[in-house]
Parts: C-alpha cells; structure tokens; sequence
C-alpha cells in the first residue's frame, strides 16, 4: 500500500498544472486569429499520425501475439492481393487529401499579406535588428534593436534574470487588434525573424524581402530570437514586440517622430 501511495503522488506532481507548464514541449496556441488556425492543424495532424501509429503497431503486435507458429498457425501462401493493394492506396490518398484541405486553407491565410494598416521594414545585422515603420503620410520611424541583457549577467557576475538574452533597449510597438506587415531582410548573412507567439517566423535574406503579417489580438509583449546561425553572437540578436493601445500607439509614433526633428 505504501509503494502505491508513494507511486500515485509521483503521478500527481508529474501532471500537476505547474510542472505541465513549466515541462511543456507542444508549441503555443500564440495570441493571433492565424496561430490559433496553425495550432490547431498542428494538432490535428498529430492525432492523425497518433492513430495511425496505434491502427498499425496495434495490428502487429495482435500478429504477433496470436498468430504464432507455436499456436498452431500456418503463414499465408498467396503471392499478391488486388483488393489489399487497392485498401493500403486508397486509405493513405484519403487521408493525404483530409490533412491537405486544411493545411491549404491555413496556408493561404498565412501568404495574405493585404490591407496591412502598417508595413515595418525588418532588417536583420551582426548582430542586432534595425526596424523602419513605412508610413507614406507621415515621417519614418527607424531605429536599431540590441540586446540590452547586462555583461554581468552574460559573465555569470550575477545571477540571470528571466529574460536573459531576450530583452532589448527599443523594443518594436505595434498596436493592439491591427494587421501589421513585416516586411524582412539582412544587410550583411541570414538572419531569421522569429516571434512565436505572433505567429512570425521569415528568413532575412541580404538581397531579397521576405513578407508576413499579424493581427495581435491581446496588449503584452512578446519575444523572440533570431534563428538562423549567423555568426559568433547569433544568440545575442533578440527580438522584443510591444503590443499596446491605439491610444498608447500614437503617443508612441508622435514621441518617436519629434525625436527625428
């Protein structure tokens, strides 16, 4: 009794909410109408692959349990069967076209890059982000983005904070419940934008601008990194995005454009 009482506290705490959230390898619903649509595809496709996975080694590990030769069974003599080959084509083409219909139609969604309210310039340095908001009635807004993580933390001087190496000094402000274009390259090798949780992840690649959106739909901020290898401080390129207000939004553009004057 006591092993079992010692073995169903184990079970407990490995599924508390703490530790699930703490532990938790699944990728984020994000805070986007269009991460929402890629997790749940994410999700659909993993239980497809679950079921086919449990229909198939369920099936042989019945075969093995119970059509033994040392059970009296006798191994079949035919050579080929038309109506086998025809279920094991059939099956696999439904389901291809049951997981293609969705991935299509979130595809498309996330390749809309129309009827943006903002386009932000993203360009990727060793090692740093450089942003450009495009806004053809007014001035623009440029300025570059560090890691403003301090080199005594870096250093293991002091202890880490928890947000070490994803903290910045300007962080990128979009607003709230907006459709925001990024549009995304690099000056000198590839870098990678990346902000999962807005549902953004594009290569920037010196010579070409790759595009991709978000519509955030709730004010915090949200963080990133680059990710594609770039050099000695690849990990030292972090991304920070500042979700605010309409309100907060032009408070924000009006101080950063008296600043340019």
């Amino acid at each position: 009794m006591k092993i079992l009482k010692n073995f169903s506290l184990i079970l407990l705490t490995m599924f508390s909410t703490n530790l699930w959230a703490q532990n938790q390898v699944n990728m984020s619903g994000g805070f986007t109408d269009v991460g929402a649509e890629i997790y749940d595809l994410h999700m659909l496709i993993l239980w497809i692959c679950v079921a086919i996975g449990a229909i198939v080694f369920g099936i042989m590990f019945y075969s093995m349990m119970f059509h033994t030769k040392s059970r009296g069974h006798k191994p079949a003599d035919f050579h080929e069967s038309t109506s086998v080959e025809i279920i094991w084509t059939v099956i696999p083409f439904l389901i291809l076209i049951g997981m293609a219909v969705p991935a299509t139609s979130t595809l498309l969604e996330i390749y809309d890059n129309d009827n943006a309210e903002i386009d932000i310039l993203v360009t990727g340095y060793q090692w740093k982000w450089k942003y450009e908001y495009l806004e053809g009635d007014s001035q623009n807004i440029e300025f570059y983005s560090n890691l403003s993580t301090p080199q005594s933390e870096i250093y293991n001087t002091t202890e880490k904070n928890e947000n070490y190496l994803l903290e910045v000094d300007e962080p990128v402000v979009i607003p709230v419940n907006t459709k925001v274009r990024f549009l995304i390259t690099a000056n000198d090798v590839i870098h990678s934008w990346w902000v999962p949780e807005i549902g953004v992840k594009k290569d920037a690649i010196p010579g070409f601008i790759n595009e991709t959106w978000s519509k955030v739909n709730e004010e915090g901020i949200y963080r990133g990194q680059c990710t594609e290898l770039c050099g000695a401080y690849h990990g030292f390129m972090p991304i920070e995005v500042h979700v605010v207000s309409q309100e907060e939004y032009a408070l924000w553009k009006q101080a950063k454009q008296s600043q340019g004057d």
